[in-house]
């Protein structure tokens, strides 16, 4: 099974998610939105991806840019903004057992296959 964080007025998570369909993968879909992760699920999140937490930040979104942008913030201040503002998390990262990646390019999430 395939965990898919996904936003689905997104087009790169959509596409990323019909690669995954035509692989036949069973994906459990996780609407991050509407369900943000807790700081611990992104910490793990962020070890799978083997990157630090400021990689996985949407760093052109208005909340960032206003609250964050030119702070010196710990790796923990990072993953608890993108827990407060869901919509800072890059999208859309596909899970796979201990493999994880970020989909941009959508093609990407067929690395963990």
């Amino acid at each position: 099974m395939t965990t898919l964080y996904h936003n689905p007025r997104c087009s790169k998570s959509r596409e990323a998610l019909h690669l995954l369909e035509e692989e036949g993968e069973t994906i459990e879909i996780v609407k991050y939105l509407e369900n943000p992760p807790t700081h611990q699920e992104l910490k793990q999140v962020i070890e799978l991806l083997g990157i630090k937490p400021i990689a996985l930040v949407r760093t052109q979104e208005p909340e960032w840019k206003e609250n964050f942008k030119g702070k010196n913030l710990s790796d923990k201040q990072i993953i608890d903004a993108m827990v407060q503002h869901p919509k800072l998390i890059e999208r859309p990262i596909a899970i796979k057992g201990t493999h994880a990646v970020v989909g941009r390019p959508p093609e990407k999430v067929l690395d963990i296959l």
